[in-house]
């Protein structure tokens, strides 16, 4: 697993790889590899074992270029039982996405795992990753690069296919030399795609931009696997809301939501 999707300049420079090149124009990334960077300086921020990750936004403020960015990050709020952390990306002078996390500490062990009495719990992928090479259909107009350095194995629908999709997913590649990818990283590579596997609209004809990520999670994500089970809404006169459950080989891990610019390509 080497090869990865950004490799160090120093002083905490970064070089994006062609790993993280979007599927729609060269010259920038895809929102999940960078979303990864973000979340991975925010978990070596001032970092604490004994909290995790509950809820990271990532805030994509321009077009993210593959070449050269600058990751900054602080502690926004710190304390005892919850903090909120802060990272930000430049290209140049400008900056170009921005995270924040509510760190929380982790729920004691000896609390039961219980559901509450007339609940329902949400909709997950069943069963393990189909059988399958991973590898997207070629397709035209799309640029390579994310599109491959991620397995793609669908479970409902297909990418391109209009409607609600599930896809397990598997980085092939590192987000940065010499580390095995942690969770959080791992949910961050992919929870950006919900709505790039659950169009309604004509991918040919119709951007769906999403300005945002809100991730909640509650708990860590285990293994190499990490499921979407997405699905995009789309109202005149409104806007377009693509949500995903997110799940790992256990069961559902947390959901994560997109806000979306509708437009004509």
């Amino acid at each position: 697993m080497e090869d990865p999707f950004f490799l160090p300049l120093g002083d905490d420079r970064w070089l994006a790889t062609v790993h993280t090149t979007g599927p729609w124009d060269a010259r920038f990334q895809h929102g999940g590899p960078p979303s990864a960077l973000l979340a991975r300086a925010i978990e070596q921020c001032s970092p604490r074992q004994d909290m995790l990750v509950a809820r990271i936004t990532v805030d994509i403020l321009t077009a993210i270029p593959v070449g050269e960015v600058l990751l900054r990050s602080r502690v926004l709020r710190p304390g005892r039982s919850v903090e909120l952390v802060e990272a930000a990306l430049w290209a140049g002078d400008r900056e170009v996405a921005r995270a924040q996390a509510w760190r929380v500490l982790r729920t004691p062990q000896e609390i039961a795992r219980r559901q509450p009495a007339g609940t329902t719990p949400p909709l997950a992928a069943e069963g393990d990753p189909p059988a399958g090479d991973g590898t997207l259909p070629a397709a035209s107009g799309w640029v390579d690069g994310y599109l491959s350095a991620v397995e793609w194995r669908f479970t409902v629908g297909a990418f391109g296919d209009p409607g609600p999709a599930t896809a397990w997913t598997r980085m092939r590649h590192p987000l940065v030399p010499g580390e095995q990818p942690s969770p959080l990283q791992r949910v961050l590579v992919v929870a950006d795609s919900g709505n790039g596997i659950s169009s309604e609209l004509d991918l040919t004809n119709w951007h769906f931009i999403n300005p945002e990520l809100t991730v909640h999670l509650q708990r860590e994500a285990v293994g190499e696997w990490i499921c979407l089970a997405a699905q995009t809404a789309i109202h005149p006169g409104g806007v377009g809301l693509a949500t995903s459950v997110l799940s790992d080989l256990d069961g559902p891990i947390g959901v994560g939501a997109q806000s979306l610019l509708i437009a004509h390509r």
